[in-house]
């Protein structure tokens, strides 16, 4: 896997889902214009565009293309989108910088900032519910929808988020900080990989694998960006360094140390690759990914 390459492949998503992004997105100029500024400050603003890569690659591991998926893979970087702009509020992390620039509350006021994130969030299912003219199964995206909004929920990351929030400045068990990061962020990143399969037209078994890979690699990504809080800086994050800390939130470094948390986080990318092995060389830009999550600095 370690010859294929990575950087080009994701160049070139990266630009089929921006340019997707910027027709999705209302313009401007329309009204209310405020808010529609606000969205686009947020979803414009770069980042790795890791959540609409691997609907892209899920789709690509079990046959299909980025075509077929390619609004429902905007849908998943809005509803990340959402949830940042969510989170860097006073009322929760309350933080400054986002993507190396001011966070939506700062430029646009709290109210604002809410509501760009509330439609973000609503303009991610009117996507996939676009999403239906190309596939081969329209029915599939009443399963799309339903297991979006489980992770996005709060039998997923919005569920997790309750718990983190919950769990700031306490002792929290392995059992806690297990659940916190799976829901928090492994729920999306693992429906991600999910619904691109779905979508181009996975089999049960095929689907079963993708999701156990998405759980192990969405989980190694959260300890990677524990692990990146302590060491990194703003210039390469593009966030506030250190910000768990301050927070006393509950992180796989404060747990389990930083030597254990690499490990463990090493441990789950490979069995990641692992498991896709069963798809051959259609597999390779998944592990590449997965190789990527663990190395990356932002």
């Amino acid at each position: 896997m370690s010859g294929f390459a990575l950087q080009a492949y994701l160049k070139e998503r990266r630009a089929l889902v921006d340019a997707a992004l910027e027709r999705a997105l209302p313009g401007e100029d329309v009204p209310p214009p405020t808010v529609h500024r606000a969205m686009r400050y947020s979803v414009m603003a770069g980042g790795k565009r890791l959540r609409p890569i691997l609907v892209i690659a899920g789709a690509e591991t079990v046959g299909g293309t980025a075509a077929m998926v390619l609004p429902t893979a905007c849908a998943l970087e809005l509803i990340h989108t959402y949830s940042l702009i969510h989170d860097d509020l006073p009322a929760m992390d309350d933080d400054d910088y986002r993507r190396g620039r001011l966070t939506s509350h700062k430029v646009f006021g709290d109210a604002v900032a809410i509501l760009a994130g509330d439609a973000l969030l609503t303009l991610a299912f009117r996507l996939i519910a676009d999403n239906a003219d190309l596939v081969r199964d329209p029915r599939s995206i009443r399963d799309v929808v339903a297991e979006v909004a489980d992770a996005a929920g709060t039998a997923g990351m919005v569920g997790g988020q309750v718990v983190d929030i919950e769990s700031e400045g306490k002792a929290i068990s392995v059992e806690t900080l297990e659940y916190i990061h799976r829901h928090k962020t492994a729920a999306l990143i693992r429906a991600s990989l999910r619904v691109g399969a779905r979508l181009a037209g996975g089999d049960a078994a095929a689907v079963a694998v993708i999701s156990e890979a998405g759980g192990d690699l969405g989980l190694a990504f959260q300890i990677v960006d524990d692990i990146l809080d302590v060491e990194g800086n703003l210039e390469e994050l593009g966030k506030t360094a250190g910000s768990d800390e301050r927070k006393q939130k509950a992180t796989y470094p404060a747990v389990h140390g930083l030597e254990a948390s690499r490990r463990q986080a090493r441990m789950l990318i490979e069995r990641a690759k692992e498991r896709l092995g069963v798809f051959d060389a259609r597999s390779a830009p998944l592990c590449a990914l997965a190789d990527y999550v663990f190395e990356r600095k932002n």
